[in-house]
């Protein structure tokens, strides 16, 4: 992905980093314990902050705000390098290139006590290793000195490597949940509310849900569309690289991922090359109930707003993909005479791999513990999610000069932390 001005590329023939920096923090533990500052006013937390504000965070970063969407539950910045997610109670920075991610943690933190949320729930930080390391500044230089970084911060930290250290490999840095945070932000635990009050009834959290396919050696076919001749910088319409991104979107097939109806597709072609895109979607109980008690515990009934992001870099040498979605997926697949209206974690994988075709794929799914629990005995959601993505590389979802493509899986790995578990996969075309 080739950045617009105000923001050049370090060299015309530089190449880019694709990998992405993705810093989580979390203010409480759901949108339902913040607390609402007007009655006419349906935004709360977070979302409180103007754009403005954000603009000047991100300018610590390097990257700018091309565009933003305000759904009912979050807000969606498209930045020139990734995307920016603002809920009541969290924020999700996802930057590429050489930006630097960590620097912005300081300021986040600031404009975070500005809206009375003076305390980090949890935190996680993460990436994909590097193609270019050599080309990162600041703490992204090592992730020592990310890890360093992040410990001055939160002194309860983690950090983790998760796959082959000579190989494509995922980090990760975390921390637990404070023990005073349990409470809601009223300071009255739901226990105590319950005890005074016999019709009170806690906030319900959502089960945190983040699905992962970073995808490296993208097949010239697929790259091919993301180089935008027909965009120059002269005379360039402000409105032409959305417009080119939707019709783009069309036509691979990233507008129909999920169902249109329930998407709000934000877009943007690059110039000479590179696409972004934010999408929010609007989910109910039918992506779970479909999987039986052998796959876990029934899904509690709730509804949302997620998101899905795709971001692009197709100049061959380092091309890239990377897609990551919060929506709720079946694990358990859907029977095939039964139609859903969003996915499966399947069905997901596959038509997200048919339109970048890898040569490389890494998958990870990060999952709220108490969501991975199995009854009765059966395989927990890690694993079956594990199956799901075997089984949609294993049928071939697009052909190579009409050979069915084969993956071959290179890692597996299975992690529990606290209050999270992990199913992480690599793949390679064989």
């Amino acid at each position: 992905m080739t950045s617009i001005s105000p923001l050049p590329p370090d060299s015309s023939s530089a190449p880019f980093e694709g990998p992405e920096k993705l810093l989580e923090i979390w203010f409480a533990p759901s949108a339902a314990h913040i607390q609402a500052v007007s009655p006419d006013d349906p935004r709360t937390g977070l979302r409180l902050v103007e754009r403005h504000v954000w603009e000047e965070m991100l300018d610590i970063v390097k990257c700018k705000v091309l565009s933003v969407v305000n759904g009912v539950e979050m807000d969606a910045y498209l930045l020139s390098e990734s995307s920016l997610f603002v809920s009541p109670h969290k924020l999700i920075l996802k930057t590429c290139g050489t930006t630097l991610n960590l620097l912005g943690l300081p300021r986040i933190l600031e404009i975070a006590a500005n809206v009375n949320l003076s305390t980090v729930y949890r935190l996680f930080y993460s990436r994909k290793s590097f193609m270019f390391p050599e080309r990162q500044s600041g703490p992204h230089r090592d992730w020592k000195e990310e890890v360093e970084f992040l410990d001055r911060y939160f002194p309860n930290g983690a950090a983790y490597t998760i796959g082959k250290m000579n190989g494509d490999h995922w980090l990760l840095y975390l921390t637990n949940p404070e023990d005073q945070l349990q409470a809601s932000s009223s300071g009255i635990s739901p226990s105590e509310n319950e005890d005074e009050h016999p019709d009170y009834h806690p906030p319900l959290v959502h089960p945190d849900y983040t699905i992962e396919i970073l995808m490296s050696g993208l097949s010239g076919p697929a790259r091919d569309p993301f180089f935008n001749s027909e965009l120059s910088e002269e005379n360039l319409d402000s409105t032409l690289p959305s417009t080119h991104a939707q019709a783009l979107s069309q036509k691979l097939g990233i507008s129909d991922i999920f169902p249109q109806h329930l998407t709000t597709l934000d877009a943007y072609s690059f110039i000479p090359c590179g696409y972004s895109s934010n999408a929010l979607i609007k989910w109910g109980d039918e992506n779970l109930q479909l999987d039986s008690p052998s796959h876990g515990p029934p899904a509690s009934s709730h509804s949302g707003e997620g998101y899905y992001t795709i971001h692009v870099t197709p100049e061959e040498g380092w091309s890239y993909a990377s897609f990551e979605c919060n929506v709720p997926l079946s694990v358990g697949g859907h029977p095939p005479d039964v139609e859903k209206k969003i996915p499966s974690l399947k069905d997901l994988v596959k038509r997200v791999v048919s339109i970048f075709q890898p040569t490389r794929l890494t998958l990870t799914l990060f999952i709220s513990a108490e969501d991975n629990e199995s009854a009765q005995g059966g395989p927990s959601a890690v694993e079956l999610a594990q199956r799901s993505f075997k089984a949609a590389l294993d049928e071939s979802p697009y052909s190579i000069e009409d050979k069915p493509a084969k993956y071959k899986r290179t890692d597996k790995i299975n992690y529990e932390f606290g209050g999270y578990d992990l199913a992480f996969a690599s793949f390679e075309l064989k």
